[in-house]
């Protein structure tokens, strides 16, 4: 796990890879952002959270990142210079790090657009977290999303705008476990 003083003393500006919420909400300063993607990694829904989009009875699920060596995850990532880099760790170190349980990596980031590539700092939460959760199928998993709600907002929502997202940005891209959650979860709502 990489000390992020070590990575930004050096830099005037910094890439930061968000893959979940940071997609619609980035809650930090920056100067550019970047529609694209990092290989090596399946985004999953593995992830607790008993904070934002859940509570200690019932979390929500969130995702996290899997390593896998023929996947790639799409996102967003965003430039931080000057200032914005310490507020943007500072956010992020409070928002990932409270509980434990992450680790930071470098990673090359694929900008869609035809540029060339940036390295870009990632957060992972691992099963090392206390509120992991592993791995389930899309059936169970909206089983819960469907049901849990938190600080910040309804877990469905966050599924919602997730899938949003990759519709919008990445209209080519297939993520069947996005999308097979997604479903899953509309059929057991109501309206």
């Amino acid at each position: 796990n990489m000390k992020i003083k070590d990575i930004t003393t050096a830099k005037s500006s910094l890439w930061i890879f968000g893959y979940g919420s940071l997609v619609w909400k980035p809650d930090f300063q920056f100067s550019r952002s970047k529609v694209g993607y990092i290989q090596g990694y399946k985004r999953r829904f593995w992830h607790g959270d008993n904070f934002h989009r859940g509570n200690n009875d019932m979390p929500g699920r969130v995702v996290t990142l899997v390593e896998d060596h023929d996947a790639c995850t799409y996102g967003i990532a965003y430039e931080v210079t000057g200032s914005q880099i310490q507020e943007s760790l500072k956010y992020l170190n409070v928002r990932e790090n409270v509980l434990g349980g992450y680790v930071t990596k470098l990673v090359e980031f694929i900008p869609r657009a035809d540029e060339p590539s940036v390295l870009a700092l990632v957060y992972i939460a691992t099963s090392d977290n206390p509120i992991y959760l592993g791995p389930a199928t899309s059936e169970e998993i909206a089983a819960q999303i469907v049901v849990s709600s938190g600080k910040t907002g309804h877990n469905v929502e966050y599924l919602f705008r997730l899938a949003d997202f990759m519709r919008l940005y990445c209209p080519e891209v297939e993520d069947d476990h996005l999308f097979s959650i997604e479903a899953a979860t509309l059929s057991l709502m109501p309206y």
